[in-house]
């Protein structure tokens, strides 16, 4: 972790445990301006990671019988997504990201699209207050990503403001607040909730956002309206929760088995930053040669970055959280330049997932991004 700090990562906070064994740690700053440590227990914007969150919860719904998973999302939500792609995208596909629907991101911050990219829609957005419906909506307008249930998905937030959607649908209660009581308090997390205000409560860091070299020096973002993702990557959290969390989804806890199997059956899947990953039902798939198969998610917002995963076995689980992001600058090409980061960042991977640092590890972990 020292490393990666002295690579140029302001701050870095983990816990990683083993066998009943836990280890906390921290290195660098949670403030550049007043040199405030960042400690292991803060919290932390945890971006897409939320994705598993959502998925459990509309697990819990198929299970009660009140969602079907290769049911059209045209049945439960026709005014959200009328029409054929209504009749041809299941419940399923927004789940693992198959459903060929464009994400509404680039969109919603429109001076992303410019070239270069420019920081004014993040500053233009901090406070707004934006609706699912309105976000869906430019998703479904965007050129679409693909043919409902193709072979090879793409990541897409729209799929999971749409899931949050049919959450309250069918349970009468605003999504995050189903989730709040049936997913996050039934795990007994303490420090993980549905931000109501731009503020975060608690200990936390600041969130320094690079655009990739477009905003430099970077900017805070700690404080932010997260109504522009929600359901998608809008919670806060600890590491400790988030291993938590996952280790009582894989031990069955939260989903009964046949549900933990139907979210570990994997699809090829197109991340925001053009990689292929193995994707199910909100859980992200990564085998480690010699070390295992993991699995869990990660995520950005702006300014933050997070990674948990958990063996499958349950013994081993890593989550780090990282305050700056988007630290690669761009070449000609728009392609994203090596940093130190980035190998420091594999070796501590390699380290907390197989204790050894091994190439084999370091290589098949990597932060994905929430935007391009």
């Amino acid at each position: 972790m020292d490393g990666v700090h002295r690579a140029g990562m302001p701050g870095v906070y983990a816990e990683v445990r083993d066998a009943g064994r836990t280890w906390r740690g921290a290195s660098g700053v949670a403030d550049l301006s007043t040199g405030r440590p960042v400690k292991p227990g803060m919290r932390q914007r945890v971006g897409s990671v939320t994705k598993t969150f959502t998925a459990v919860a509309v697990m819990q719904q198929v299970e009660r019988g009140r969602i079907r998973l290769d049911a059209p999302i045209g049945d439960y939500l026709p005014q959200l997504v009328p029409g054929e792609r209504g009749e041809k995208i299941t419940v399923r596909m927004l789940l693992n990201h198959t459903s060929g629907l464009s994400d509404f991101i680039p969109y919603a911050f429109p001076s992303l699209r410019k070239s270069p990219p420019g920081p004014e829609s993040l500053d233009d957005n901090r406070f707004r207050q934006f609706h699912p419906a309105e976000l869906i909506e430019l998703g479904l307008a965007a050129p679409p990503a693909g043919e409902p249930g193709g072979a090879k998905g793409v990541y897409s937030n729209t799929n999971y403001l749409l899931l949050g959607q049919l959450l309250e649908k069918v349970t009468g209660t605003p999504a995050e607040q189903y989730i709040t009581r049936h997913v996050i308090e039934r795990a007994g997390l303490r420090h993980t909730e549905f931000p109501s205000e731009p503020r975060i409560r608690g200990p936390h860091s600041r969130m320094y956002e690079a655009l990739h070299g477009f905003i430099d020096p970077p900017r805070d973002y700690s404080v932010y309206n997260m109504s522009w993702v929600g359901t998608g990557a809008g919670l806060v959290s600890t590491m400790e929760d988030l291993n938590r969390f996952y280790g009582k989804l894989l031990d069955g806890e939260l989903v009964n088995r046949s549900s933990l199997a139907q979210m570990q059956r994997t699809v090829p899947v197109r991340a925001l930053d053009g990689t292929t990953i193995e994707y199910g039902l909100g859980l992200h798939k990564v085998s480690v040669p010699g070390c295992g198969t993991f699995w869990g998610h990660d995520g950005t917002v702006w300014g933050a970055g997070t990674t948990s995963l958990t063996r499958a076995d349950g013994k081993r689980q890593m989550s780090v959280a990282i305050n700056l992001i988007r630290w690669n600058r761009l070449d000609s090409a728009g392609k994203p330049q090596p940093h130190p980061i980035d190998d420091a960042l594999s070796k501590l991977y390699g380290q907390a997932l197989c204790g050894n640092g091994s190439p084999k590890a370091r290589s098949a972990v990597r932060l994905r991004e929430l935007v391009p």
